[in-house]
């Protein structure tokens, strides 16, 4: 059995991470930890999470639109809709660059090295089950919104090309386990093959992406989700075996 513990968006919120290791702690140590991306912004201990979650024993990590944002300078798009979204342009501009340099202010050059050489997705290859995969967003977007009532021909695109049997993720900050049938690829082996027959059996691929302190009890895609938390924080822990 392989026992692997997943937190993503914590934002620089110290305190709700410290909720949520104690929370994995309390259900064993886990043989992994992996931390989905948006370390840092917005909240007021940027760095203090950031050094927090590196001391976690047998930890990965992966690169979310956040983290991107304040280590490249790049800044999230502010879409303008209508009249009042213009007026408020100039102070939603300023708003947006207050907080990301608030929070690069706050953290040294060693972790701007560590951000900016974060990757973009996390596999594992669990024997006898398969490989499980994780991304912030969606596969190749860290932008992209997998929501929980997205429908499935959204959703699929992304699962297309993926190399896995489960697709764990964040971004969204809502709970969200399904499985999607991905038609046009084999289920004659865990690796999803291309087939061109438009009637091939379709894969499953389990997604579950971050929104409150969750569980998985047993080797299988169904998640025991107890009430989220007062508290802002995110985690899964998943076993496989």
């Amino acid at each position: 059995m392989i026992r692997v513990a997943a937190l993503s968006d914590i934002h620089g919120n110290l305190l709700s991470l410290e909720a949520v290791v104690a929370d994995i702690q309390a259900q064993g140590t886990p043989d992994a930890i992996w931390v989905l991306g948006d370390l840092v912004a917005f909240f007021p201990w940027p760095a203090e999470t950031l050094a927090r979650l590196q001391a976690l024993p047998n930890v990965a990590f992966l690169r979310g639109n956040t983290d991107r944002f304040t280590a490249t300078g790049t800044r999230p798009a502010l879409p303008v809709r209508s009249v009042e979204d213009w007026q408020r342009f100039p102070v939603a501009l300023a708003v947006r660059d207050a907080n990301f340099r608030w929070t690069v202010e706050r953290l040294s050059y060693a972790d701007y090295q560590f951000l900016t050489a974060l990757p973009e997705q996390l596999e594992m290859d669990v024997p006898g089950y398969g490989r499980v995969a994780a991304v912030h967003g969606a596969p190749g977007d860290d932008e992209a919104r997998l929501y929980p009532n997205a429908p499935d021909k959204i959703v699929r695109p992304y699962l297309a090309g993926l190399d896995a049997r489960v697709l764990l993720g964040g971004h969204t900050h809502l709970p969200n386990d399904r499985v999607v049938e991905v038609y046009g690829w084999s289920t004659t082996a865990v690796q999803a093959c291309p087939s061109t027959a438009t009637t091939a059996p379709a894969t499953r691929c389990s997604i579950s992406m971050m929104g409150g302190v969750t569980s998985r009890s047993a080797a299988s895609p169904t998640m025991s989700r107890p009430s989220p938390p007062s508290w802002r924080g995110w985690s899964t822990l998943c076993e496989s075996g």
